[in-house]
């Protein structure tokens, strides 16, 4: 055990031959940064996921490093991520290092076709040191577009994340750190308002830390498992996204496009997505004809030259959404080894290494580099 450990080490000393410092139920994104986090803090930590790790939004998501449109979300929103893109360019060379498995950060740079509240977008960027700029003629060639305030964004990143997502969790793996996939959590022992114990799908668990990482499902988690807990649950609901696929050739489109509520990503070996729907509805994955219809005709009318190209995929995800889009990341008031990192909406990835340091931060009393308030579950998000 090493000393970081401090505020939790006196409850390890009890279980610490048989019981890991930290148990993460939910082996997304949010879950894998955290287990990351937690272990580079000196503690060891299991993880438990109910699917297979990192398929769920983690996978689905196009993996754009900056909330679409930021300068029209929640201050708390820009906080998080701000912090996760000083963040990231270190965590992706990291993990290429550690495990060969490269994430594809890659700042290809962001361009906004239609910006109609353009000074608050201005104003935004220059306030939070976010390089930007008009787009130029040349940058907006290829595009059927009718512009309005077009700007440019060059710093901004993607990261792959399937590709992150597999680097993350070979990394855990050379760590040490324990996973387990197709086991879902079923109960929880309580005693004198701390948790001892979770049952689980493959057996019993005793407990140190809980935290819980469930993406789209920690609603109904706490409403089913943690249903006799007092005070406030996070509301926390799926919200359905679909995205497309088309295979092209390297640098048929340069950079990321957001064209109104859609966009194209484009990888490095060519391969462009285009995304993506936002519907409510429930736990239900399935695609539908509407959705790829409504993605391709965009896709197409914005870069006609993808009529080229097969369109090799479609796929849907289920996002964690909140009625703002701020994640709850909070220890629980009443359960004293209980915490959340929970509902990132549509930017599990953008503010994924910041919520995690975050977390790590409350759960062993360190002072927090972000404020933690409006990230409580006290608060409205």
């Amino acid at each position: 055990m090493r000393q970081q450990l401090q505020p939790i080490q006196e409850t390890v000393q009890i279980f610490m031959t048989t019981t890991p410092d930290i148990t993460i139920i939910g082996g997304g994104i949010i879950g894998l940064l955290t287990a990351r986090a937690f272990f580079n803090a000196g503690a060891t930590v299991n993880i438990i996921e109910k699917n297979r790790l990192g398929q769920e939004a983690s996978w689905a998501g196009g993996g754009i490093l900056l909330p679409l449109y930021p300068w029209r979300q929640p201050d708390a929103i820009t906080q998080l991520t701000l912090q996760s893109l000083i963040l990231y360019p270190n965590l992706a060379a990291q993990l290429l290092a550690d495990t060969g498995l490269d994430p594809e950060w890659t700042p290809c740079g962001l361009l906004i076709t239609k910006n109609p509240d353009i000074k608050t977008a201005v104003n935004w960027c220059t306030t939070n040191a976010i390089p930007c700029q008009p787009a130029n003629e040349a940058q907006l060639s290829g595009l059927n577009i009718q512009p309005e305030n077009p700007l440019w964004l060059p710093s901004i990143a993607q990261a792959r994340n399937p590709r992150l997502v597999k680097s993350l969790i070979q990394d855990l793996r050379n760590k040490g750190v324990a996973m387990s996939e197709h086991c879902e959590l079923t109960a929880v022992k309580i005693d004198k308002s701390r948790i001892t114990a979770i049952g689980t799908t493959s057996g019993q668990f005793t407990i140190n830390q809980l935290i819980i990482a469930t993406g789209a499902w920690t609603g109904r988690l706490f409403q089913e498992i943690f249903s006799n807990i007092t005070g406030d649950k996070p509301k926390i609901k799926p919200v359905k996204g679909q995205m497309l696929l088309f295979d092209a050739k390297p640098d048929t489109l340069p950079c990321i496009v957001l064209e109104n509520d859609h966009y194209l990503i484009p990888r490095r070996d060519g391969k462009i997505l285009a995304g993506s729907t936002v519907e409510q509805d429930e736990f239900n994955k399935t695609t539908t004809s509407a959705a790829y219809d409504k993605l391709k005709t965009f896709a197409l009318n914005l870069l006609p030259t993808l009529n080229n190209y097969p369109l090799t995929h479609h796929w849907a995800g289920l996002r964690p959404g909140t009625n703002q889009g701020v994640p709850y990341i909070d220890n629980h008031p009443d359960i004293s080894n209980l915490s959340i990192n929970a509902g990132h909406f549509r930017n599990g990835l953008v503010m994924g290494p910041a919520s995690a340091q975050l977390l790590v931060d409350l759960v062993l009393q360190r002072p927090p580099l972000i404020n933690p308030e409006p990230y409580q579950l006290s608060c409205p998000h």
